[in-house]
């Protein structure tokens, strides 16, 4: 279980340092620059504990899909990033292939 914890740390470090990127305004502002690097630091730490027990695709499957959504919600709250019909649909697909490999896939964990 505590594996599944350290992927939970990646996931949400890595969309607090993706979404903290496009306010770095290319790493010209400090604050935002400092959270980029110290989030994505956590994130790799943390995946690579994580990995010492799932399996790395579908870590990696997970932390992208989740990542993917996550961002995509911020970039709509944030900064006003709208989506249209394909993309809504587009991300669906994604939700249902977290929920596919969490649900149904076999591969030991």
């Amino acid at each position: 279980m505590k594996y599944w914890l350290f992927l939970m740390i990646a996931i949400v470090s890595e969309v607090i340092a993706t979404s903290a990127l496009k306010a770095s305004a290319g790493f010209t502002r400090l604050l935002p620059s400092v959270i980029v690097v110290v989030g994505y630091a956590i994130s790799f730490y943390a995946m690579s504990l994580a990995l010492e027990a799932i399996p790395v695709g579908i870590a990696y499957a997970i932390w992208s899909g989740i990542g993917i959504i996550l961002i995509t919600a911020i970039a709509w709250m944030l900064y006003g990033q709208e989506l249209d019909l394909w993309a809504i649909i587009g991300i669906g697909f994604i939700i249902i292939g977290v929920v596919i490999l969490n649900a149904l896939s076999k591969v030991e964990v």
